[in-house]
């Protein structure tokens, strides 16, 4: 009886900790709005309308969106981090290299960019 007890207890446990660590490491969507499974879609999107060239673009994404807080001096900004590199034609039509970017998207909608000047 008492191997039987054990087991069912380390079976217990066993089940109960990967589930409980699943829990704790799903983001608040009240804090960080919903996951962005589109996130391709709507950085594409906002490129259009940053580029130049938006149809020349070759974007390399640098894995899945991560949830952030990109605030600063007590205030935060919490969204999802999308980070990509992205190869475009300039002004004079060449191109201009692979550039380091990320934008911040909450509730599918980019909330900042970062590595565009601004």
């Amino acid at each position: 009886m008492k191997t039987a007890g054990t087991l069912i207890l380390a079976f217990t446990i066993g089940v109960a900790m990967p589930l409980q660590a699943s829990a704790e490491t799903q983001p608040d969507i009240a804090r960080y709005g919903s996951y962005p499974a589109n996130y391709k879609e709507i950085v594409s999107q906002w490129l259009n309308k940053q580029l130049i060239d938006p149809d020349s673009a070759r974007i390399e994404w640098n894995g899945e969106p991560k949830p952030t807080d990109l605030g600063k001096d007590g205030e935060h900004l919490y969204g999802y981090l999308v980070n990509f590199t992205v190869n475009a034609r300039n002004r004079f039509g060449g191109y201009t290299g692979k550039q380091k970017h990320a934008v911040l998207i909450r509730n599918g909608e980019v909330t900042k960019g970062l590595g565009f000047g601004y």
